[in-house]
């Protein structure tokens, strides 16, 4: 739910150590940009939010077009939490947090606040303090009226109380119920209703989607919270899934939390599969991700499907869960994937994926500029016709301990010998046409054979 990837790519390699002859590559082209009417109105037309975790120093270019015009909430990935807001006990860092609120309000979006109570991302001068249980009841209720004080009036609503549950249904060991038991939800709840009446106040869970020990402990919890009077809105889904694995009781959980009276909101939803991606695997994806929405669509309480990050690029999984990836709606250059089309179509969008191009409209030619002793100059053109390109990658592996040293009008990275570069943010797109060009400069020792290029 944190880390944060830099997805990379581009194109050809080092050639032979005198060559100037150029290497050709052939490039797919990125699916055009999405539906129509965006996603923020679709979900609008049904009575739902749709949202997306962010991060704020990324909402510029490209990465801010997507997240103001399709999405109609925002969620801080980090900025909310304790550890961010409060790194030092009495010094506080609210400037990312104060950001994405205000792109929030440039773009008329909501926010989702994430989150007030966690066991996980607490400052180390909280965690390892030593204090009484008193004084962790204190500090908590400080921490929630300081914050939630901050923001009143700015934030639609607050996971309050994030992941309190064991997957047996069993309370959490965590530093606030191993010390303060499990009243701390209804305190958390009662004071953060304190600081900002008009928020809506959740409850936040994984693994909760479909009926079973976990949820259950949820429901009941939420019952008994609402027969006691405490301030409850809402229960938070988080529905981080793996592909093919939507709990057939999905839309059965969610009208049971509605019945009690109650929003829910599934709040963190990414689907990951085995990577590399493939065409079926991402028609899988875009099935499960059609799944999800449309069973938070079918029921009026559901109000808000929230994409935890919405291109690859921004996600967690990669760096939790090796292997995997390719979790969110929009590929690691921002171009919708058919999970996407997925999401469009489950709140009443007509549009539908485009046909993958043909191969061959998109090349790209590598030539050597110069060579000396142990090191070269390289310089790679993008050349389209009959077809364009709004972002670009390309993945190589050096065969002989080539190293890259530099580069401009790319960024590149390399781990071992396997090198990436990707477009430039001012560079990306390639018209029917036109053509773009990035160069580098490298070291060799001994010889400097052509790789074999291909698309990340």
């Amino acid at each position: 739910m944190r880390s944060l990837r830099t997805g990379l790519s581009l194109t050809s390699l080092a050639s032979l150590a005198s060559l100037a002859a150029g290497a050709a590559l052939f490039l797919t082209a990125p699916a055009a940009h999405a539906a129509d009417t965006p996603l923020r109105d679709l979900a609008a037309a049904k009575g739902k939010v749709v949202g997306t975790a962010v991060t704020g120093s990324k909402l510029t270019g490209a990465y801010g077009d997507v997240a103001g015009t399709q999405f109609s909430s925002l969620t801080p990935g980090n900025a909310m939490k304790w550890g961010s807001v409060e790194p030092t006990r009495g010094s506080f860092d609210w400037t990312e947090a104060d950001q994405i609120v205000a792109f929030a309000q440039a773009h008329h979006q909501q926010v989702r606040g994430h989150t007030l109570v966690w066991h996980n991302q607490n400052p180390s001068w909280l965690t390892n303090g030593g204090f009484t249980p008193a004084q962790l009841g204190s500090l908590l209720h400080d921490h929630i009226d300081t914050e939630v004080g901050r923001y009143k009036g700015k934030i639609a609503a607050w996971d309050v109380v994030n992941e309190p549950f064991n997957e047996d249904g069993t309370y959490r060991s965590t530093i606030w119920y191993d010390n303060l038991g499990s009243g701390y939800i209804a305190n958390a709840l009662t004071w953060a209703h304190a600081a900002d009446p008009d928020a809506k106040l959740y409850i936040n869970d994984y693994n909760v989607e479909g009926v079973d020990a976990k949820s259950t402990a949820l429901y009941n919890l939420v019952r008994s919270l609402k027969a006691q009077g405490v301030p409850i809105d809402g229960v938070g889904l988080q529905a981080h899934l793996i592909l093919g694995q939507v709990p057939s009781t999905l839309q059965q959980n969610i009208q049971r939390f509605a019945d009690l009276g109650v929003d829910v909101a599934i709040t963190e939803l990414d689907i990951r599969m085995q990577t590399p991606a493939d065409s079926t695997r991402l028609t899988q994806q875009k099935a499960d991700f059609k799944s999800v929405v449309a069973a938070c669509a079918a029921v009026t309480r559901c109000v808000d499907v929230t994409v935890w990050g919405f291109a690859d690029s921004d996600s967690w999984v990669p760096g939790t869960f090796p292997g995997y990836g390719a979790a969110t709606p929009y590929d690691d250059n921002y171009a919708p994937k058919p999970a996407y089309y997925g999401i469009a179509e489950a709140l009443g969008g007509t549009t539908t994926t485009p046909p993958p191009p043909t191969g061959g409209a998109c090349t790209a030619a590598y030539t050597v500029s110069s060579q000396w002793n142990d090191g070269f100059t390289g310089e790679v053109t993008l050349s389209c016709s009959g077809a364009s390109l709004s972002g670009w990658k390309v993945n190589w592996n050096f065969g002989s301990g080539q190293k890259i040293t530099q580069a401009w009008n790319a960024t590149c990275t390399q781990s071992g010998a396997a090198v990436s570069c990707a477009n430039a943010s001012y560079n990306g797109s390639v018209p029917d046409g036109g053509s773009v060009s990035f160069g580098f400069n490298g070291s060799w020792s001994g010889s400097n054979p052509v790789p074999t290029v291909t698309l990340g």
